[in-house]
């Protein structure tokens, strides 16, 4: 497959698929990434022949070699994307083109082989097209896609790899969080950073999210649901949770989010609702925010509401932060009208209840 023939796919169905009543019964309450849709998506590439031999065929487990370059030195990135039915019938996809832009940046980041940006969004869509039924219907309801790449050459040498290959998989989704939490709960880390100026906070590697683990295992045991990372260099500054932005709602109505410096993912649910927020009249600054600040804001009132946001958890209040030096609610430690508002004006657009007036929908 050179890359002028980037968007020919090869459609191997499968001969097995789930049986109807069964794939409807697993759509009435989906476990987030458990259930996995009939096929697949795989495209191989080599140094020597770009990329090529691009497939839709059955969802099946990869075979690797134990000298894999993946396995010894973490060259993988990926991406998180959903699929949602319309209320009119058919599906459509919120703004692949950004997943594609961000999956192409975080590849040269990490010396990786560029997928094409129409490659990545013709893969997406033949797989949602020939696996619409597994998209379940329902509030929050969607399927969730993973996009990913990894190393694939057999060498045990410290070096980019020479191949690749990407792989697209999906799976029916309902929440993220706990059915019936008005918010969550959040732990501070002051033992462990997310990451560092210089490293590769701003793209999406399976290292930066392996890093955040041992700082969430200490969160659940704490008894929060997500853990906050500070800067690494003052651990000062509120960055982001261990896989959603942040954002803070004020007594004037202003909104306030962390910048994006290169240490941050730059969220597409994140920029999305900042364009949103600005629809509705709202000022929105992307400006550094301490936790100290949070904190004496939380108490003094000033800080009304605080929401992350991600496209697995979409838009959830933050009720109440802890720390070994923290501990705090913020407002009445449920979920606020402006993070209502934020979040229904997202579902809305999503699932093509209103209009789409920034063409962020890519019907199929």
């Amino acid at each position: 497959m050179r890359t002028s023939d980037a968007q020919t796919l090869i459609v191997e169905k499968n001969p097995n698929p789930v049986a109807d009543s069964e794939r409807d019964a697993l759509l009435l309450n989906p476990v987030f990434g458990r259930v996995f849709t009939d096929h697949m998506v795989t495209i191989e590439y080599s140094r020597e022949r770009g990329w090529q031999n691009g497939k839709v065929r059955p969802h099946a487990a990869l075979q690797l070699d134990l000298a894999t370059l993946v396995l010894h030195y973490a060259q993988e990135i990926f991406e998180g994307m959903k699929a949602y039915r319309l209320p009119e019938g058919g599906s459509t996809l919120f703004r692949p083109g950004a997943n594609a832009r961000r999956f192409r940046n975080s590849a040269e980041r990490l010396a990786m082989a560029p997928l094409p940006e129409e490659l990545f969004i013709e893969s997406v869509r033949a797989l949602v097209r020939i696996d619409q039924k597994w998209i379940p219907g329902g509030d929050g309801a969607a399927l969730y896609i993973r996009p990913f790449m990894i190393a694939t050459e057999a060498v045990l040498g410290m070096k980019p790899s020479a191949e690749y290959l990407y792989c697209v998989v999906a799976c029916p989704v309902g929440s993220y969080f706990k059915v019936g939490s008005p918010s969550v709960t959040l732990w501070i880390s002051d033992q462990y950073t997310r990451a560092a100026p210089g490293g590769t906070g701003d793209a999406k590697c399976g290292g930066n999210y392996a890093a955040s683990l041992a700082a969430q295992a200490e969160a659940t045991r704490e008894g929060c649901d997500q853990v906050v990372f500070l800067d690494a260099v003052e651990r000062r500054w509120v960055e982001e949770l261990g896989g959603m932005n942040v954002f803070f709602v004020f007594d004037d109505g202003s909104i306030q989010t962390p910048p994006l410096t290169g240490t941050i993912l730059p969220g597409i649910t994140r920029d999305s609702l900042i364009v949103l927020a600005r629809d509705m009249g709202l000022a929105v600054r992307e400006e550094p925010y301490a936790i100290d600040q949070w904190q004496e804001d939380a108490l003094s009132g000033r800080l009304r509401e605080a929401f992350a946001c991600g496209t697995a958890a979409v838009v959830t209040s933050i009720g109440n932060v802890k720390g070994r030096q923290y501990n705090f609610t913020v407002g009445d430690g449920g979920a606020g009208p402006v993070t209502g508002r934020l979040k229904d004006a997202l579902l809305d657009i999503q699932n093509g209840r209103v209009e789409d007036r920034h063409g962020w929908l890519d019907r199929l």
